[in-house]
C-alpha cells in the first residue's frame, strides 16, 4: 500500500534495472494471496477510500498488517457495482462493498475461504450468484491486454511496473533496436490510433521522423484530453497504470527522434492529473526520464499541459494552439502537423490507449497484436459501455467483436427488460445505429461504412423510451456549446440545425422540415474547417437514415414514440392499474392530479407541465403517455 518507492538512485543500465526488477518481483510476487481494492473515480465516489481505511485499521486491529497484502489499485472496469474487491489468486469477486462488510472479508473470505453471498454479483436475468471474476459476463469475453493490470498493481507505485515487466520494451527498444526498427514494427502490428478516426501509428510516426526540422526538434505529445460525453477510458488508464503510457512515449520519442514530450490532459481529471504526476516524477528519479536513459544516450523529457476542459482541444490543431498559449481553435490542415505543429515543428499527436499499447507490441511482438482484430483493425479496443445497459462500465474488446456481443453478452442487455432501440457509437460526432446492426462487426471501417465511427470509444444504449430526435437534438446542442466559431458553416450550421430540430420536437412545420435539415447537414461536412466540424452532423443524418419515421410522426401525426418531447405528448391514468395510493397525488409539483384515496385519480391537462414525475414514483404502471 505504500505510495513511495525503494530506489534510491538513478538505475543507469539494462543490468542495473533487471536486478532491481528482481527486487522488486521478490516484493511484489511475495504473497500470491492478496486484497484489490479499485481504487478509480468511480469506486471513489461510492466510498471505496472509505472501505480502505476500514481495511486497514481492522488489519491493525487483527495483527494482521505484514500478512495480509492490501493494493489500491486503479480502475477494474466495472465501475456501477463500486467498491469492487478482489481476493487473489482465486479472484473472488466482491461488489458494492461497504466499510462494514470488511471485517468479514477478511476473517471469512481471506483467512478461511468462506463466501458471502450478499456480496457477489447476480446476473440480472437468471439472478444466480457468481463467485469469481473470470466467470461474471461482464469480463468474461473481455480481452484486457492493455487494462489487465490496472486491477493488480498501486497506480503510485512504480516499483509495481517495474515487478510486472515495466520498462523492459524501453531497454528493448534503446539497446536492441534502430528507431526504424521500432516503426517497422509497429507497423506490422496494424496499430491505428484509438482516439478518433483510427489513422496507421506508424505511418504517423515515420511522417514525423522524416519531416524536415532546421534545428531537428521534434515533439511527441499524449491527448488525455477526451471531452466525449460518457467517455472515461483514458481517464482510467492514466488513473491506474500511467507508467505504460510513460513506456509507450518514451519508446515513441526514440523511434521519431523526439527529446520533448507532453501530455495534455483535462483539468477536470484530477486523481488522473495526480498519478501521472508522480509517475513522472519517478521515472525521472529513477533515469527512465532525462538524460543518457539508462546509459543509452537518448535523452527524453515529458512536461504537462493543463487543457480548460473545451471539446475542440480534442483535435490535434486546436490542442496544439491550446498548448501554445493561444485560443483552441483548429487551423485548416494543409500541412500536417507532423511536418509543422507545435511551435511549428514536426509533432506527433496519439492518444492516451495508443501510447498504453506500444510497450506490449514491442514486448510481445508484432504478430502477437496483429493476431488480434479484423483485417484492418488489429488489437484491442476499450469502449465505455454506458445508458440504459445493465452492466455499465469499461470494456476491452477484440476488434471485429460484434454490437451485440458487447450490449448483450457483455453488457447483459437492456435495464429494466425494456426493448433495445440505439446504440450510439463515436462521442457526439457519431451515428446512432438501430437494432437491424446489432450483429456488425465493431471496428474502424465497418462503423464508417454505417455512418458511424469508432471515435475514442463511446458507446451508449438506448430503449425505446428515448426519441431519437430528442438524443439528436440533446447532441447538436452539446456540440453547438462546444464550436469554436472560427467557421461559417459549423458555427451557424449547428446554430440552424438545433432550430429545426425543437421545431421537429414541437411538431411545428411540414415534412419539408427535413429536407432541410439534410440539406443542411450535407453542407456541413463538406465545408467545415476540421474533423469535428465535418462530423457534427453525424447524430442527426444518421438518425435520419436508420429512425426517419420517428421524424415523420413528429411532423406529421405530432406524435413522439418515445414520449420525450413535452408539446406532443399528454399523461393519463389508467384505470385498471390504479389504486389511489396517493404517491402521485403527493408527488405532483403543479396539483394538477385529483382523486380521492383507494380511487382512481385523473390528470387535469391544462395544469400538467409534463415533468414526468407521476410515471417515475407510480410502482404499479398506472400512468400512460401518448
Amino acid at each position: 500500500m505504500s505510495e513511495t518507492t525503494t530506489m534510491t538512485r538513478k538505475i543507469n543500465s539494462p543490468a542495473e534495472l533487471e536486478a532491481f526488477r528482481k527486487q522488486c518481483s521478490t516484493v511484489y510476487f511475495a504473497k500470491e494471496k492478496f486484497i484489490s481494492v479499485c481504487g478509480g473515480t468511480g469506486c471513489r465516489g461510492g466510498g471505496c477510500l472509505k472501505v480502505t481505511e476500514a481495511f486497514r485499521n481492522i488489519l491493525d486491529k487483527l495483527g494482521l498488517t505484514d500478512k495480509v497484502p492490501l493494493r489500491l489499485t486503479g480502475c477494474h472496469g466495472f465501475c456501477e457495482r463500486g467498491p469492487l474487491v478482489v481476493i487473489y489468486p482465486e479472484k473472488i469477486f466482491y461488489q458494492k462493498v461497504k466499510s462494514s462488510d470488511v471485517e468479514a472479508i477478511i476473517t471469512d473470505t481471506y483467512l478461511e475461504g468462506k463466501i458471502i453471498d450478499k456480496l457477489l454479483y447476480r446476473d440480472p436475468v437468471t439472478k444466480e450468484a457468481i463467485v469469481h471474476e473470470y466467470d461474471i459476463p461482464f469480463y468474461k469475453k473481455q480481452m484486457q491486454n492493455v487494462f489487465g493490470s490496472n486491477g493488480k498493481i498501486n497506480p503510485y507505485s512504480i516499483d509495481d511496473y517495474i515487478a510486472i515487466g515495466g520498462y523492459s520494451a524501453l531497454t528493448k527498444v534503446l539497446f536492441n533496436m534502430q528507431p526504424e526498427g521500432v516503426i517497422d514494427e509497429v507497423r506490422k502490428s496494424g496499430l491505428r490510433g484509438c482516439g478518433g478516426g483510427g489513422f496507421v501509428t506508424a505511418r504517423k510516426w515515420a511522417s514525423c521522423r522524416n519531416a524536415a526540422s532546421e534545428d531537428g526538434v521534434r515533439y511527441v505529445i499524449c491527448n488525455a484530453d477526451e471531452g466525449d460525453p460518457g467517455a472515461f477510458m483514458d481517464r482510467s488508464i492514466m488513473e491506474g497504470n500511467p507508467n505504460a503510457v510513460i513506456e509507450g512515449m518514451i519508446i515513441g520519442a526514440y523511434a521519431i527522434g523526439s527529446h520533448q514530450g507532453y501530455v495534455y490532459i483535462r483539468r477536470e481529471y484530477p486523481l488522473a492529473l495526480d498519478t501521472l504526476t508522480k509517475a513522472l516524477m519517478q521515472a525521472r528519479e529513477y533515469g527512465f526520464l532525462g538524460d543518457d536513459i539508462l546509459g543509452s544516450g537518448f535523452d527524453f523529457r515529458i512536461g504537462i499541459n493543463r487543457g480548460g476542459g473545451a471539446f475542440v482541444c480534442g483535435e490535434s490543431t486546436a490542442l496544439m494552439a491550446s498548448m501554445e498559449g493561444k485560443v483552441g481553435e483548429p487551423r485548416a490542415k494543409y500541412t500536417h502537423t507532423t511536418d509543422k505543429g507545435l511551435w511549428g515543428k514536426p509533432t506527433n499527436l496519439n492518444n492516451v490507449e495508443t501510447w498504453a499499447n506500444v510497450p506490449n507490441i514491442i514486448n510481445k511482438g508484432a504478430d502477437w497484436f496483429a493476431a488480434v482484430g479484423t483485417k484492418k483493425s488489429k488489437g484491442t479496443k476499450i469502449f465505455s459501455l454506458v445508458g440504459k445497459v445493465n452492466n455499465t462500465g469499461l470494456v476491452e474488446a477484440p476488434m471485429g467483436m460484434t454490437l451485440r456481443e458487447i450490449i448483450f453478452d457483455i453488457g447483459g442487455g437492456v435495464k429494466d427488460g425494456r426493448k433495445f432501440k440505439a446504440v450510439q457509437t463515436g462521442g457526439p460526432s457519431g451515428g446512432m445505429l438501430p437494432e437491424s446492426l446489432l450483429d456488425l462487426p465493431v471496428d474502424f471501417d465497418s462503423l464508417t461504412e454505417v455512418g458511424s465511427m469508432m471515435g475514442s470509444g463511446g458507446m451508449i444504449v438506448m430503449d425505446d423510451r428515448n426519441c431519437m430526435v430528442d438524443m439528436a437534438k440533446y447532441y447538436i446542442h452539446f456540440l453547438l456549446e462546444e464550436s469554436c466559431g472560427k467557421c461559417v458553416p459549423c458555427r451557424e450550421g449547428l446554430t440552424q440545425m438545433h432550430y429545426l430540430l425543437e421545431k421537429v420536437c414541437a411538431g411545428e412545420g411540414g415534412l419539408e422540415v427535413i429536407k432541410q435539415i439534410e440539406r443542411l447537414g450535407s453542407v456541413m461536412c463538406v465545408a467545415s474547417l476540421c474533423g469535428l466540424g465535418k462530423s457534427a452532423a453525424n447524430p442527426v443524418l444518421s438518425t435520419l437514415r436508420y429512425f426517419r419515421e420517428e421524424y415523420e410522426e413528429h411532423l406529421r401525426d405530432k406524435k413522439c414514440r418515445g414520449g420525450v418531447c413535452k408539446p406532443l405528448i399528454t399523461y393519463s391514468v389508467i384505470p385498471e392499474n390504479c389504486n389511489g395510493c396517493y404517491v402521485c397525488f403527493r408527488n405532483c409539483p403543479e396539483q394538477a392530479i385529483t382523486g380521492k384515496k383507494q380511487e382512481v385519480h385523473f390528470i387535469h391537462e391544462d395544469k400538467c407541465t409534463r415533468c414526468g414525475i407521476c410515471m417515475a414514483v407510480c410502482k404499479f404502471e398506472a400512468i400512460a403517455v401518448a
